[in-house]
């Protein structure tokens, strides 16, 4: 199947599954992929995340592990796709969102890799801005 987003049917694959109680989720892979469910695992929304090659199969899947807290219930409550690939959203160093004050966060993709809002301050790098999770 040819998706016209592959970033945006990957959010879609985890806010659908986190949303019917899953434990985990497959996604087609891609390096891009990958990058963005470290930096989720970092930021402690998702517990963990691997690449499974599958014979007979000419691309890998990445298998998310999604994490519930108590009553299960999700750590992951939102994630919004904001660069679109007909609308580019790009934002200099000192302009990176923060995403409910402080509580979700912003996935950018820089020249120094795909990473969270905070770290691209850190490193004073601006972007593009792929995704906003809480």
């Amino acid at each position: 199947m040819n998706v016209s987003d592959p970033i945006a049917d990957m959010l879609t694959r985890i806010r659908n599954a986190v949303s019917s109680r899953h434990d985990s989720v497959l996604i087609p892979a891609s390096k891009t992929k990958v990058a963005i469910a470290q930096v989720l695992k970092e930021e402690g929304f998702i517990k963990d995340f691997s690449v499974v090659a599958e014979e007979g199969r000419p691309q890998p899947n990445l298998k998310v592990d999604l994490s519930y807290g108590g009553r299960r219930q999700a750590v992951l409550t939102g994630i919004q796709r904001v660069s679109k690939p007909g609308l580019r959203v790009y934002v200099q160093r000192r302009e990176i969102p923060r995403v409910y004050g402080g509580l979700g966060i912003a996935i950018l993709s820089t020249p120094k890799g795909i990473m969270s809002g905070q770290e691209a301050r850190r490193q004073e790098v601006g972007g593009e801005v792929l995704c906003y999770v809480w």
